[in-house]
């Protein structure tokens, strides 16, 4: 090898997408610094995460390194439904019904892919959709199916946008059934790292370590803080998990975006007085 790998005490984390999952980006990405390999399985297929698997695998064996693997998990990502004509306008002040059974989404209509929408979701609660750039604000429900909102901020919606739930109790499980495939494939691989997104409480955590112990994985756990529940429960996640990863993207939708750089500040603090990364 030509260059010196880069090796410093901050580790440097890199998503392994369709552009960089060839031998030679990743040779050259571990050479620059890498020093974790993120498959992204909200993300491209088991084969395709193979090929970064194998990639990374090689260059180890051939360079005598360790560049580890992280294996992210999608969580319980909520979207919008198909909406009609692939695009709807809803205008700020209009009313809107949300449902949870199964139908194209149109103006005064919206289909939300969660069973338990009108029982956990309550009056007085905001919905995001689209990253935030939309939002809902609930007046009624009729505890089945059915919520009533109003749109405070209007704009464009299209088809399978994702949807934030910043003041709601959620009871959708944090473990999927796509997480469990995707769980499955990392611990055949041997994946050294498993990130849980949309963290709340401890409890996340100890679900998953039972999986990876049940499995005789010895993977170790990164939790996503991206949620206002995670924020007011982190000393119990930072005690339950093996690392914690500062999701700002997702943090900064749920929470006002300018706390978000003091929240990251003091998740580090506390992160270093409990020695996990």
């Amino acid at each position: 090898m030509e260059k010196e790998i880069a090796r410093t005490r901050t580790k440097i984390i890199c998503t392994i997408g369709p552009s960089s999952r060839n031998y030679e980006t990743i040779s050259a990405m571990i050479v620059a610094g890498m020093d974790v390999a993120r498959m992204n399985f909200s993300h491209s297929t088991h084969e395709d995460h193979q090929e970064t698997v194998d990639q990374v695998r090689r260059f180890n064996v051939e360079n005598n390194t360790n560049i580890c693997l992280l294996g992210d998990l999608q969580g319980p990502k909520l979207r919008v439904g198909m909406v009609e004509n692939n695009e709807i306008f809803l205008q700020n002040g209009q009313n809107i019904q949300l449902t949870s059974e199964e139908c194209i989404s149109t103006e005064s209509k919206l289909y939300i892919k969660y069973a338990n929408l009108a029982k956990d979701v309550k009056p007085g609660e905001r919905i995001l959709l689209d990253d935030g750039k939309l939002a809902l604000e609930i007046l009624s429900s009729d505890g089945d199916t059915l919520l009533e909102a109003m749109v405070i901020h209007g704009g464009k919606l299209s088809s399978k946008k994702g949807v934030n739930f910043p003041n709601s109790q959620l009871s959708v499980p944090a473990i999927s059934e796509k997480d469990k495939a995707d769980l499955a494939f990392a611990i055949k691989n041997k994946v050294e790292w498993i990130a849980l997104s949309f963290v709340r409480n401890a409890d996340d955590i100890h679900a998953l370590k039972e999986l990876l112990h049940a499995s005789h994985s010895k993977a170790k756990v990164i939790a996503k803080i991206e949620k206002p529940e995670a924020v007011k429960n982190i000393d119990e996640i930072i005690a339950a998990a093996d690392g914690v990863m500062v999701a700002r993207g997702d943090l900064g939708v749920e929470i006002e975006l300018e706390r978000v750089p003091l929240l990251q500040k003091q998740i580090v603090k506390a992160c270093i007085q409990s020695a996990k990364p």
